[in-house]
């Protein structure tokens, strides 16, 4: 049975505030946690929406959330979602207390989809002309489900409506969008400068175009990098930067370097480069004292379907580096320095 919360909110998305943007009738909706109280911390909370059966197109994400409260979120397109309650415990690696009431699910329980994601205050996007993620009717998207990642426990009796304000339009968009994140597992060894890599070829015939990227860290990230690399005629890779941040700064959705089209046999690959001081290892996890390495690709194709491969994952440390796979000519020491920084030998 659906939550009541998720009734309430079929019941008013005809009747939200709009504006007018490039001749697009837009309309805002408001996908927020329902005054939540986080009763721990590093406590993963998810929160969904059933969409109506009509096509709707994702234009813009507004985000309604701050970093001294939020460590991050993130929007899952979802077929089916993790719970049908009104909001979930959704930490994947998360350990219940006995007196924890909340049922404890996925974000998705099929059909899992990244459509944005958000962290370190970062400011709202607004994607391209005739550019949209395509959800509800048509789609593999019937609800959306909201993530918010609380690093905190909250005070008795303060809650939280921390969320994203969704911008869609039915007008239809010629170009769909989608997101392939890159990430890695792995180890951080302590006291020690490590490169976390990551890289997948495009196994699908078809043709995308990328037009932003996103980083993700916790403490210990210094650079990361994301490369569209394309074998040449003598067997030599050619690589070509799509975005390159300090992972600290806001992690927002960023114009990539170059928006050329990436083809079947294309590879897409990252790196985070990682500093400890620590005096133990840290490894790959969902908390503050964990890390994570992330590099988000968000394309359009045009008048096509996106990808249906949606994440790229390898081992990482110590078990896969570029260097141990099937690619040549490594950027070493550019991947690990931002533009404005010296390259370290």
């Amino acid at each position: 049975m659906e939550s009541r919360h998720m009734v309430l909110i079929l019941c008013v998305i005809f009747v939200l505030n709009f504006h007018e943007s490039r001749g697009l009738l837009v309309r805002k909706y408001p996908l927020l946690m329902p005054n939540v109280n986080p009763d721990r911390d590093e406590l993963y909370l998810c929160t969904p929406v059933k969409i109506v059966p009509k096509t709707f197109y994702l234009v813009g994400f507004e985000p309604n959330a701050t970093m001294n409260t939020v460590h991050h979120m993130i929007l899952f397109g979802c077929s089916v979602p993790g719970s049908s309650d009104q909001y979930w415990d959704c930490g994947e690696m998360s350990v219940s207390n006995g007196d924890n009431k909340l049922k404890r699910a996925i974000p998705c329980a099929d059909g899992s989809h990244v459509l944005y994601a958000w962290a370190r205050d970062a400011k709202a996007l607004e994607l391209p002309e005739d550019v949209g993620f395509q959800v509800g009717k048509g789609s593999k998207i019937s609800y959306l489900v909201l993530q918010v990642h609380y690093s905190k426990k909250f005070p008795d009796g303060v809650s939280d409506d921390s969320g994203i304000f969704l911008m869609y339009t039915e007008e239809r968009r010629s170009k769909l969008a989608g997101v392939i994140l890159l990430g890695t597992g792995g180890v951080i060894p302590a006291h020690s400068r490590t490169n976390m890599e990551v890289s997948c070829e495009i196994g699908e015939h078809k043709t995308i175009y990328p037009f932003a990227y996103r980083t993700h860290t916790h403490s210990l990230g210094k650079v990361v990098s994301g490369y569209k690399v394309r074998r040449n005629q003598y067997g030599i890779d050619d690589w070509t930067l799509l975005g390159k941040r300090d992972p600290l700064t806001p992690q927002m959705f960023y114009p990539v370097a170059n928006r050329d089209p990436i083809y079947k046999g294309d590879v897409l690959a990252a790196r985070c480069t990682m500093e400890s001081d620590r005096d133990r290892d840290t490894y790959v996890g969902p908390t503050n004292k964990d890390e994570m390495c992330n590099f988000y690709l968000m394309y359009y194709v045009e008048n096509d379907s996106p990808l249906k491969n949606k994440l790229c994952v390898t081992q990482g440390p110590p078990n896969y580096y570029w260097s141990n796979g099937d690619l040549n000519n490594i950027p070493t020491v550019e991947a690990s320095v931002l533009d404005d920084q010296p390259k370290l030998s």
